[in-house]
């Protein structure tokens, strides 16, 4: 079963659209095995977005990242990574068509409400980045058509 991790940013927390987000994911058929509302330290994002803190932005980034909280959490499912990529569209909201979360949600490039990991091996590393084992949680979930067996 593959995981992917969520962040759901500073905005998407201020716009009140934590549920919404979580209700798309849910209703697709993913897991929650994992939840939680984190501050992130300035070394934290540092770490995150390590690729992009040569950039002229990142200071703009770090700031809007460490001063408001986020959620995070860990989704799993079949072809989580790719399937959450296409859900949430393209990091520019205003190219992110109708019925992605980018695209009703929001029309920012710099403050697009979430970010997901891009494959699976960063999901992996991200994962461990904000979350201990202990968080990550394995139950039953009926809603997920390849994990449920009524008992009898």
């Amino acid at each position: 079963m593959e995981r992917t991790l969520i962040l759901l940013k500073p905005d998407a927390i201020q716009k009140a659209l934590i549920g919404e987000i979580i209700s798309r994911f849910e209703n697709k058929g993913f897991k929650i095995i994992g939840l939680k509302m984190i501050k992130i330290s300035a070394e934290l994002s540092k770490e995150h977005y390590s690729h992009l803190v040569s950039k002229p932005f990142y200071a703009d980034l770090e700031k809007f990242i460490t001063h408001h909280p986020v959620v995070a959490m860990v989704l799993e499912g079949n072809e989580c990574v790719e399937v959450v990529r296409a859900m949430m569209g393209p990091t520019n909201s205003r190219k992110a068509a109708p019925g992605t979360i980018r695209g009703d949600l929001s029309l920012s490039t710099s403050r697009n409400i979430i970010h997901g990991s891009d494959s699976k091996e960063t999901a992996e590393n991200e994962i461990k980045r904000f979350f201990k084992p202990e968080e990550l949680f394995e139950y039953k979930s009926c809603h997920m058509d390849y994990d449920y067996a009524p008992d009898e």
